[in-house]
């Protein structure tokens, strides 16, 4: 059983590595080019498949993590929403798909915020990160059925939401080097890529605001 795994675990790394340098890839390269499309794409494969395979592993014999397993479903959330974003472009309201997406992460981010309060109240070891998850996804999938519901007002903002999902899946791909590749698993190396990717979700969305166009009186 244990060639199997880390077989599984090899094919994991090397589309998590895909989905780690095209996602760099695509943060560089003009946004909305064909090179951005591109590596885009493999950014979505790379990112998918390696959650994906995650998945099974967290239960195998001697690698069970329910963080891990959580953290793969909140990942292939991101991609897959994220990439859906861009679909509000030309359609005129949310489908059952984006609100069963939507939904089903909010169910799962409501039992990661659970776990986070049962360990910390415990006081079992990083507890906090499920906590700390849990409340971002619990957040962008409440933002996400606003949006459904307010979207003949905000249609413009399927930009913010691609560029802030598709960010947050890099996230998790930068975090997973530094804690997997690395071997860094502290508090600190967990949480940094969140808050500084956050920021630079923040940069974006201020630059793609509507200017304000000021009308002065004569």
């Amino acid at each position: 059983m244990e060639p199997a795994i880390k077989i599984l675990i090899y094919i994991h790394a090397f589309f998590g590595g895909l989905g780690l340098i095209t996602g760099i890839g695509s943060v560089i390269v003009k946004k909305g080019s064909i090179l951005h499309k591109r590596m885009g794409k493999l950014f979505s494969l790379g990112m998918i498949t390696s959650s994906l395979i995650s998945i099974p592993i967290c239960w195998m014999p001697n690698h069970q993590n329910v963080f891990l397993f959580l953290i793969g479903l909140f990942t292939i959330y991101l991609v897959i929403s994220g990439n859906r974003a861009l679909t509000f472009k030309h359609k005129l309201k949310a489908d059952l798909i984006d609100r069963i997406i939507s939904g089903s992460m909010l169910f799962f981010s409501v039992i990661m915020i659970s776990l986070g309060l049962y360990c910390q109240l415990n006081i079992i070891a990083n507890g906090i990160l499920f906590t700390f998850f849990g409340g971002f996804g619990f957040y962008m999938t409440v933002k996400d059925f606003i949006f459904f519901r307010n979207f003949s007002e905000t249609n413009r903002n399927w930009l913010s939401k691609h560029i802030g999902k598709m960010i947050g899946a890099l996230i998790a791909s930068i975090t997973a080097y530094i804690v997997a590749g690395l071997g860094i698993g502290n508090l600190i190396a967990w949480i940094t890529p969140s808050i500084l990717g956050t920021f630079y979700i923040i940069y974006w969305n201020k630059k793609i605001e509507p200017k304000k166009v000021i009308v002065q009186k004569i």
